[in-house]
């Protein structure tokens, strides 16, 4: 526990900083940063500029791995039933279609257009795909792939996350959007950008519903990472002509996170619980979501982007785009038939 406590406190002082500056209203008025947005900035500031010892280190990941992931099951108490009723089958049919079209796509413009090695493209396609960092960290073991293309990989996933991060509420703002609304907006960060801390960042800077809708869609969308999985190692074993090839179910890592969200959504759906006490709850839920995002901005590190290989990124930007416009085109679809 002691360990944890140096890289902790860092986390812990940006998010408490960032949630000041978010309340002033001189920011209020202009900018409109929420805290993790603000968090993520100063994150990145900090990480760059000063030296961490290796004793900082599992604070960080502690605040990257448990407290984001207790931040998004107790995210749960934000909605209810009724709310993921609403989102229905239309965000699962965008997520499901978003995901397939992003890998196939990510896989093939990799080795057949950039020539990368097979499972750099799986990674890379994974990454943009489904979750980011802990999709291509997951699908590594499956694919056979050498560590330092999963780095190369999670780097990628990482730089078009953040810009997806920053301009998606951008563009939402600016009404270039087509005639989305916040519902609309929050299926389409949900189904398109990579990270969950990303899709929380994005979603909740527009409104509470568009957070919201965005949570769910992409809470969706991790779940999917256990079939693609199951799925990719069938066909690599099909592939490598060897009975067995591949990884056991029982090694593919789940989610457990997104079934803890689910139960506490259960929970807040009863009606049991007090207007106040889970108000409470999601103010100290808020925050610790802030401190995953300090964490964040602190491990992405400036000088390791530089050192990235440029044919990953170009793959990892037509992704991007695809997922962009994509995800416009197929919201846009999907609504019109489903809405």
């Amino acid at each position: 526990m002691l360990k944890i406590l140096p890289g902790l406190s860092v986390a812990v002082i940006i998010a408490i900083l960032s949630t000041y500056i978010a309340s002033l209203q001189v920011v209020k008025d202009t900018v409109n940063f929420s805290p993790l947005i603000i968090a993520i900035l100063i994150g990145v500031v900090v990480g760059n500029l000063v030296r961490f010892s290796d004793s900082f280190k599992p604070g960080f990941v502690f605040s990257l791995k448990k407290v984001l992931r207790i931040a998004i099951v107790f995210l749960g108490f934000r909605l209810t039933f009724q709310n993921v009723a609403e989102v229905g089958i239309e965000g699962l049919i965008i997520d499901a279609i978003m995901l397939v079209g992003t890998f196939l796509i990510g896989v093939w413009v990799s080795t057949k257009i950039f020539k990368l090695d097979s499972s750099m493209g799986y990674l890379l396609a994974s990454g943009s795909s489904i979750c980011g960092a802990s999709a291509v960290l997951a699908t590594a073991p499956v694919v056979r792939a050498e560590m330092h293309h999963a780095a190369m990989a999670v780097a990628t996933v990482t730089i078009f996350g953040t810009i997806s991060m920053f301009l998606y509420p951008v563009v939402y703002k600016a009404g270039l959007l087509l005639d989305f609304d916040d519902i609309l907006y929050g299926l389409f960060t949900g189904a398109t950008v990579h990270e969950v801390a990303q899709v929380v960042a994005a979603g909740f800077a527009i409104s509470e519903s568009a957070g919201n809708t965005a949570t769910i869609a992409k809470l969706t969308r991790v779940m999917m990472l256990a079939p693609l999985l199951i799925a990719l190692s069938f066909y690599l074993a099909k592939k490598r002509a060897t009975h067995g090839a591949g990884v056991a179910l029982r090694d593919i890592p789940i989610p457990y996170f997104v079934f803890g969200f689910i139960a506490m959504v259960g929970v807040n759906s009863t009606g049991f619980i007090p207007e106040n006490i889970t108000n409470l709850i999601n103010v100290i839920d808020g925050f610790l979501l802030t401190i995953a995002m300090a964490a964040m901005g602190i491990e992405t590190n400036i000088n390791k982007i530089k050192g990235v290989g440029m044919k990953p990124i170009y793959v990892a930007l037509i992704m991007f785009i695809f997922l962009f416009f994509g995800g416009i085109a197929v919201v846009k679809a999907v609504h019109t038939i489903f809405g």
